[in-house]
C-alpha cells in the first residue's frame, strides 16, 4: 500500500507542476527575465524538475539537487536527452553529512529536514491532512560545495519546507539573484532566511505568489517593506515565492 501511495503522490506532483497546459510557457516568459542563455542555475529542491526543465529551455546549465529517492529516480529518466542538467542526489544544508529527511508517501512536495517547521504547520487548515509517514537519512551538502564544484550561479533556487536559512548558512557570499519559498503558516522560517540573505549582502526583493508567473510589485522592494508585506499575511493564503536580487 506504500508504494501504491508513493506512485500516486508522485503522479500528483507531475500532474500539478508539468501537467497544467500553458503553465511551462508562463514560466519560460517569467524566467527570462532573470536567466539568459549560458547563465548557472541551481534548483535547490529539484522535486519533480520542472524549474530545471524551464530553465535549460532557455539555455541555462543547471544543477537539479533533490534528495528524496524516488524523485531522484524520476529526475534520472527525466533528465534524459538535457546534458545541460546535472543531478545531484543530496540535500543542502549548514554543513556537510547527514540528516533525517521526513516524507510524505502522498504529497512528496512537503518532504522536510527541519521537524520544528512539521509541527508549526501540521496545525493549520491547509496541512491538516498530511500525514509525514516515512524517514530517510540523506546526505548533505553546501552551496559553499556546490559552488566549488560547479561554480557561482547567476539564479539560486530554494525551496525546502522551512529548512532555507538552514541551506543559506552553508553559503558563504552574496549571489546575483535567487528565491526561497515562503508559506505563511511558518513565516518564522521566511524571517530567519531573509536575515541570513540580507546579512550576505545588500538586496532587494520581489514575490510571486503560488504558482502565478509573474511579480506582485510593479518595482523590487526594500527588505522591510517585504516584512511588513509578510506580517499581513494570514495561515491560510497561498504561500510562494520571495526573490532577492543583489544590488551593485
Amino acid at each position: 500500500m506504500n508504494a501504491i501511495a508513493r506512485a500516486a503522490g508522485i503522479a500528483r506532483s507531475l500532474a500539478i507542476y508539468r501537467g497544467i497546459p500553458g503553465r511551462s510557457a508562463r514560466f519560460r516568459r517569467f524566467f527570462s527575465t532573470l536567466i539568459r542563455p549560458g547563465d548557472l542555475c541551481f534548483d535547490i529542491g529539484a522535486h519533480v524538475g520542472n524549474r530545471s526543465l524551464c530553465w535549460v529551455g532557455l539555455g541555462a546549465r543547471v544543477v537539479a539537487v533533490e534528495p528524496q529517492p524516488d524523485l531522484a529516480r524520476l529526475l534520472r529518466r527525466s533528465f534524459r536527452g538535457h546534458p545541460g542538467i546535472t543531478l545531484v542526489e543530496s540535500a543542502v544544508g549548514a554543513a556537510p553529512g547527514t540528516a533525517v529527511l521526513h516524507l510524505s508517501s502522498r504529497t512528496p512536495t512537503v518532504a522536510s529536514l527541519s521537524p520544528g517547521w512539521i509541527e508549526t504547520v501540521s496545525g493549520t487548515e491547509g496541512f491538516a491532512a498530511i500525514r509525514w509517514d516515512r524517514q530517510v537519512e540523506v546526505p548533505v551538502t553546501t552551496l559553499d560545495a556546490l559552488i566549488d564544484r560547479f561554480g557561482v550561479p547567476a539564479f539560486c533556487k530554494i525551496d525546502v519546507e522551512g529548512f532555507e536559512a538552514e541551506v543559506l548558512a552553508g553559503l558563504s557570499r552574496p549571489l546575483p539573484c535567487l528565491s526561497v519559498e515562503y508559506v505563511p503558516a511558518a513565516l518564522a522560517a521566511t524571517l530567519a532566511a531573509l536575515d541570513r540573505i540580507e546579512a550576505l549582502g545588500s538586496c532587494r526583493f520581489q514575490v510571486s505568489i503560488g504558482e502565478t508567473g509573474r511579480f506582485l510589485w510593479p518595482n523590487w522592494r526594500e527588505g522591510h517593506e517585504l516584512r511588513a508585506w509578510l506580517l499581513t499575511r494570514s495561515p491560510g493564503d497561498r504561500s510562494g515565492d520571495i526573490y532577492a536580487r543583489a544590488e551593485a
